[in-house]
């Protein structure tokens, strides 16, 4: 019931780079809080941590505006992430909190990168600049369509290196997804005589190897849930991007050089 105690216990217990939070009690299906009332648990969220923010609505387009206006103006000065302006919404109204605040936008659209160009350039002609601003085309986790997200976050990475203006921005992932596929969080598999083998740790497995998919495939941030797996995805891209002493079998490969 604490949203700030909660955002402390990531980063001091589990040890956060940053904390993203999702609003989604101004849903009105759900309690339909006011955007005021969010606004303060926002303030207390900053006040209790000093890493990085990123403040995301209920996931309704009518409200999310408001919503993330009034978050914007209660971060002034701490330069948060808004998450996010999508083309299901009114986009100038996010985009210009971020303009008016001083905060940075999160261009989300769903597995189209015809769709990520069309509202990036619209972001960029409404004043946003590309370092105020990261690209997030959906994560469709393992087991329920990886491989569309990664062609996808693949073909942007690599058409932002052939000097495509409208997508050379970072690129955004929510992994937490990957706790939506089956697989990952129950406890026994649905077909009689497969075992799927222990969940807790199948669950972190599940986004852990999500987010290494993504990652290779030119991923930049992460919003992940479980503790153990952010430990297991951030061994995994240290092995990979240090260097190490060799083994016997790598010595031997590399000619004893």
């Amino acid at each position: 019931e604490d949203p700030a105690a909660w955002a402390k216990l990531c980063v001091d217990k589990y040890g956060g780079d940053m904390v993203t939070i999702h609003l989604i009690s101004t849903d009105p299906s759900i309690k339909d809080t006011s955007a005021h009332e969010a606004a303060r648990v926002v303030e207390n969220v900053l006040q209790a941590v000093k890493v990085p923010i990123i403040i995301g609505g209920s996931g309704n387009p009518e409200k999310d505006p408001e919503v993330l206006e009034k978050a914007a103006e209660a971060a002034e000065g701490e330069r948060v992430m808004l998450n996010s302006a999508s083309l299901n919404l009114d986009y100038k109204r996010v985009a210009k909190a971020a303009l008016d605040y001083g905060h940075v936008v999160l261009s989300w659209t769903q597995l189209d990168i015809n769709d990520q160009k069309t509202l990036n350039r619209h972001l960029f002609e409404l004043g946003v600049k590309k370092d105020d601003m990261l690209i997030d085309p959906t994560t469709a986790a393992l087991g329920y369509g990886l491989e569309y997200s990664f062609s996808v976050m693949e073909r942007i990475r690599l058409s932002a290196l052939k000097r495509d203006k409208d997508l050379q921005c970072p690129i955004a992932s929510g992994t937490t997804n990957a706790w939506g596929a089956r697989e990952a969080w129950m406890k026994e598999s649905p077909i009689e005589g497969e075992t799927w083998g222990d969940r807790m740790k199948r669950g972190p497995l599940w986004e852990a190897v999500s987010a290494l998919s993504l990652g290779l495939a030119g991923c930049d941030l992460f919003m992940m849930m479980c503790p153990t797996s952010v430990e297991l995805f951030k061994e995994m891209t240290n092995q990979l991007s240090h260097d190490h002493e060799m083994t016997p079998a790598e010595n031997w490969l590399s000619g004893g050089r």
